[in-house]
């Protein structure tokens, strides 16, 4: 059978350069579709359903939150395993899907499921999913260089502008914003003068969201003139909050600042983000969506983060605290140095014990196409360019090179003796 097919081979040379030409030019191509990342993604197919209830135990969580959407999730199909988790005021539930599932159809049966759930959790608590990632979406985390500005202003910069900025770029699922301070208006309300008003912290808390809302009115015509009624009460600064009727007291009424006072604060903190140990920073972390080519998703975020330096403050810049690009771009140098170092061993090798230069150049030929071949088989079976797939063909090249060189040694040696033989005859 072999040698049948060395004989085809022989034969039709022309196709066969054809078809090495097309395998070569088919794996290009597929090295340029194929996602490529430095970590290989070994998460499971998992859809997370996030839910939040401030100050609930986690045995309250697990008995009203946790158990109602475990129990109301499982009867979603190609479902594996579902996984809950209670904690203080947070309930997280991972629905395990099969190998084979496609994430985008396994996030809509779970949001329906959800719709369902819905009704038997408590009143105004709303479970949400978590972003379209896996474990090894973090990608490239960033921070601001703001000399000028506090952590507050900072905060406040990276939620408002550079986060909505940077998940605009394709690929990129989350910006999650680390470190500095939410800012909030804080009211700190005196029990005594709650009491002598008789006025509850829930009428207090209840006046001053109802004071927070603009509302619309009906259109009012007057001269041939039609005018929109609008009622604007959203608040804009401290003295807002502090002027907010909250009852009346003998014909007098009874505000916000007389009884408690109005300060700007930040939120409660469980942790700061350090740099360097040089001092607290703000910035984000960048979150690529399932099966991307996390190269090109850096590459589009760092020219994204070119456009918004333009908008920030002077002096304020981005300094990159994890860059997974680096990694990636040292896994395809390693890939190409092993290649050029197989190409040139071999041809001094072949030179050297043989003496034929044509022999070398048969090697050196199968080197790249093998490697072109081996990125087909990456694509065809959905598996990234990674640090442990580029490895197993920097290693094959090795292989590879021992074929060639015994092939060609043991041709050669047939050659010869078919020559002396020849050579004898005569």
């Amino acid at each position: 059978m072999v040698q049948k097919l060395i004989e085809l081979a022989l034969r039709n040379r022309l196709i066969v350069l054809l078809v090495a030409a097309c395998l070569f030019a088919w794996g290009i191509y597929s090295m340029q579709r194929n996602p490529i990342d430095a970590i290989p993604d070994l998460s499971e197919n998992q859809v997370i359903v996030f839910t939040e209830w401030m100050g609930r135990s986690p045995q309250v969580i697990e008995d009203q939150v946790t158990y109602p959407l475990v129990s109301n999730l499982q009867g979603i199909p190609k479902i594996k395993n579902i996984r809950g988790s209670s904690m203080f005021g947070m309930s997280f539930v991972y629905v395990i899907f099969e190998e084979n599932v496609d994430v985008y159809w396994a996030r809509t049966r779970v949001l329906e499921r959800l719709n369902f759930a819905q009704r038997l959790l408590p009143q105004g608590i709303t479970p949400t999913l978590g972003p379209d990632g896996t474990g090894v979406g973090h990608i490239y985390w960033y921070h601001l260089e703001a000399p000028r500005m506090n952590l507050g202003e900072q905060r406040a910069l990276q939620d408002w502008y550079v986060k909505f900025a940077l998940q605009t770029v394709p690929g990129v699922a989350e910006v999650a914003s680390f470190g500095g301070f939410e800012k909030q208006y804080q009211l700190v309300v005196d029990p005594v003068k709650l009491q002598h008003y008789n006025i509850s912290l829930m009428d207090v808390m209840n006046k001053v969201k109802a004071n927070n809302n603009d509302v619309g009115g009906r259109k009012f015509e007057m001269a041939d003139m039609g005018y929109i009624i609008r009622g604007l009460g959203y608040i804009k600064s401290k003295e807002d909050v502090e002027n907010i009727a909250l009852s009346n007291y003998s014909g007098i009424p009874v505000r916000v600042k007389d009884i408690g006072s109005v300060q700007m604060g930040g939120d409660l903190r469980l942790g700061i983000f350090d740099a360097d140990g040089k001092g607290e920073v703000v910035g984000g972390i960048v979150v690529m969506r399932y099966n991307e080519n996390a190269d090109k998703v850096i590459k589009a975020v760092k020219e994204k983060m070119k456009e918004v330096q333009k908008g920030l403050p002077d002096g304020v810049t981005f300094k990159a605290s994890y860059d997974r690009s680096t990694l990636i771009q040292e896994a395809l140098a390693s890939v190409k140095g092993t290649l050029i170092e197989e190409m040139i061993a071999v041809s001094v090798i072949v030179l050297v014990f043989l003496f034929h230069w044509r022999s070398a150049i048969i090697i050196l030929i199968q080197l790249p196409i093998s490697v072109a071949a081996g990125f087909i088989f990456l694509e065809m079976f959905g598996i990234s360019s990674n640090i442990m797939s580029l490895t197993g063909i920097a290693l094959a090249i090795g292989v590879v090179v021992d074929d060639g060189i015994v092939m060609v040694e043991n041709s050669y040696r047939h050659l010869s003796e078919a020559q002396e033989v020849r050579g004898n005859r005569r």
